[in-house]
């Protein structure tokens, strides 16, 4: 019988028939197309004519297409909707798709044939985007061993397979520690200061695990509110330190071996490939271009948000003190006693705003902010499968009404599913197909009296993960290699964030910001204080996402081999960057997936650095207006579907007329007049 993951699926717009994918089917059929591909691949080795852009570049970059997709449905269900088997059979998938890599990286007649069209490149009459093709091509090559001895090319290999090995591991056991938590609560008391929304949700699981009482779990949308609202003290230092100890534990999931292995290993290949440090080596290839920058834009970004940190701290111990007899603040109390601030300071409660912003109305109220902007649609689609019965599908319209893109939104957490908010996609754009685009979340869910309520900080995460979603939808390119979020790291969260602006403008908000039960719209003092409250503790916030930043690229610089201990490095690292004190049972860094286990390795400054672009970017439609179709357009034009076809700056630029302003994140933070 023919592995259904082996042909063009026969579904509407040939989307994944996830109902039909059975787990036994994915090692064999990329067994099998492994070898299809690399049999494309020494067709164009061994062809007679001689190497040119559309016989060995073009070629190169269409094959392989099943296999992509193949890959793309294994590792986004892994992370959406994993078990056990699964897990397994990524394991098993990922080193063969290393060796594979490496088949084609280090195949030294098929480098030879792209480095011929690259040295006559000026020759050729190249498009823009064929250019960066063949300038992304040749350097990935170089930069994955091509010109290396045949010795340390079978080093690279066995390091890579060991990196990809790792990296999954890392994230099994984070999400292994966070399943195995759960606090159990039988006394009513005990839930003192929760919103009823939470309470709802913990006991709504608790009746799912045929329990009385209520369920709390290290999933953020049960976490965070407990942290942030809970009057009991030593619950909230329960829940802290459970969620702090991640992969720090004295278990099988313990990471810390883990994290010494991987950057011993990203260093090892960084100087096997003729680079100081794995920093060195990824900075060479995005906006940043060298550590040096990157630690002077962190230093200044430090200098600036300092002061108004300590002074943000010392209000919020004097008031804990006066308010809430609170005499030395720990980390479970920062939330919580920002919270009773902030409401103090503004009159302003995150948890009344959260009946104005049911999922629902929030989700179609960005669907007509997207159309006003871009032109597109969306329209649920039950023709569509999903891959759980909680994730909706849309067809994606453009303009005209014709198919453009399909979109699965998968908002709930449960079992199985990793933490936190995500973009991926099913299949890449390019000039034969249009994208299949995913975002993934963990909102709360709705109870039986209410729907799922947001939080302020839900809906710009909705609106940040649909920013990425835009750029692989209104993707416009001929390669796919270039399509949508290929791009410089440092530039992939510009149209995620630059969207979160939204937000909090008034216009905006009214097409979406109505209560769920009297349908009466968000009063505008509300808006006002949202707004107000958005420069609130900016200065704590800055040094919390630099301390993110340091330690990522502590990890990664040419001194990474100095590390013996990832706890204390860790306190090293982030001591002048927080003001409570260190808890000697929690590690960040075990549980710090986006630079372990995602592609953040040595770029998560490129989150501040993207903020300094989104709100230089915003001011002009600040400007123009928020629905200003001029500027609209060259956004779209010039950023969300040109994906990588050319250097980011050049595109950045073309719309916004010159380079960023620096100033601009700080003017938006409050941090300068």
């Amino acid at each position: 019988m023919k592995n259904i993951l082996n042909a063009p699926f026969k579904s509407l717009h040939q989307s994944a028939p996830f109902d039909q994918i059975k787990t036994s089917d994915f090692i064999p059929a990329l067994e099998i197309e492994i070898k299809e591909t690399l049999k494309k691949i020494n067709q164009i080795c061994t062809q007679t004519e001689l190497p040119s852009f559309e016989n060995t570049l073009e070629a190169l970059n269409q094959s392989g297409e099943q296999l992509g997709i193949i890959t793309s449905i294994l590792f986004n269900l892994n992370s959406a909707e994993t078990n056990t088997e699964l897990q397994e059979v990524v394991q098993k998938a990922a080193p063969l798709l290393t060796n594979f890599q490496n088949d084609i990286r280090l195949n030294e007649v098929l480098f030879s044939r792209i480095k011929t069209v690259y040295n006559q490149k000026e020759n050729l009459n190249l498009t823009p985007e064929q250019n960066t093709l063949i300038e992304k091509e040749y350097k990935s090559f170089v930069r994955n061993g091509a010109l290396l001895s045949v010795k340390d090319k079978e080093k690279l290999r066995a390091i890579d397979k060991e990196l990809a090995q790792l990296s999954l591991t890392f994230g099994e056991h984070v999400l292994a520690d966070s399943q195995a938590f759960e606090f159990h609560i039988t006394q009513k008391e005990q839930l003192a200061g929760l919103p009823q929304t939470s309470i709802a949700m913990a006991k709504k699981l608790a009746q799912e695990k045929k329990k009385k009482g209520w369920i709390f779990t290290l999933d953020y949308p049960s976490y965070v509110p407990f942290v942030t609202y809970a009057d009991n003290r030593s619950l909230r230092e329960k829940m802290s330190r459970a969620f702090g100890k991640k992969g720090f534990q004295e278990n099988d999931n313990n990471n810390e071996k883990i994290i010494l292995r991987l950057i011993y290993l990203k260093k090892d290949r960084a100087n096997l490939l003729g680079y100081k440090s794995h920093a060195n080596f990824v900075l060479e290839e995005r906006m940043a271009k060298s550590e040096k920058v990157v630690n002077k834009f962190l230093d200044d970004l430090y200098q600036s948000a300092l002061p108004f940190a300590q002074k943000e701290w010392e209000q919020l111990e004097e008031f804990a003190k006066n308010k809430l007899n609170l005499t030395e603040l720990q980390k479970w109390d920062t939330a919580y006693v920002s919270e009773k601030l902030k409401q103090e300071l503004f009159d302003f409660d995150d948890q009344v705003l959260k009946p104005y912003f049911p999922l629902p109305k929030v989700l179609i109220g960005l669907f007509k902010i997207v159309q006003r902007l871009y032109g597109v649609r969306f329209k649920k689609s039950n023709k569509i499968k999903g891959y759980h019965k909680d994730v909706d599908c849309y067809e994606v319209l453009n303009e005209a009404g014709d198919y453009y893109a399909i979109l699965y939104a998968d908002f709930h957490p449960r079992s199985g599913k990793r933490s936190g908010a995500w973009m991926t996609s099913y299949r890449s754009q390019n000039q034969k197909n249009r994208p299949h685009i995913s975002i993934v979340c963990n909102f709360s869910p709705p109870t039986e009296n209410a729907p799922s309520l947001l939080t302020f900080s839900e809906v710009t995460t909705l609106f940040h993960e649909f920013g990425h979603a835009l750029h692989g939808i209104l993707a416009n390119t001929k390669y796919s290699g270039l399509s949508g979020t290929n791009v410089s790291w440092d530039f992939v969260e510009l149209p995620s964030q630059i969207l979160e602006n939204w937000c909090y403008q008034e216009e905006a908000l009214s097409l979406f910001a109505n209560h769920y039960l009297t349908k009466e719209p968000l009063p505008m003092h509300y808006v006002q204080k949202i707004k107000d409250a958005a420069q609130f503790q900016q200065g704590m916030q800055t040094l919390r996402q630099l301390s993110f930043g340091y330690l990522d690229l502590s990890y990664h610089n040419e001194n990474a081999m100095n590390i013996d201990c990832v706890h204390s490095h860790e306190e090293k690292q982030i001591a002048k960057l927080q003001f409570t004190p260190k808890i000697k049972e929690n590690c960040l860094s075990t549980s710090f997936s986006h630079i372990f286990q995602g592609g953040y390795a040595a770029g998560y400054y490129s989150y501040k650095w993207a903020e300094v672009l989104d709100a230089d970017a915003f001011e002009l439609f600040l400007e123009k207006g928020i629905f200003d179709k001029k500027t609209a357009k060259a956004f779209h034009d010039n950023i969300l579907s040109k994906g990588g076809t050319q250097h980011p700056m050049d595109l950045y630029k073309r719309f916004r007329g010159s380079e960023p302003d620096p100033k601009a994140l700080l003017r938006r933070a409050g941090l300068i007049q």
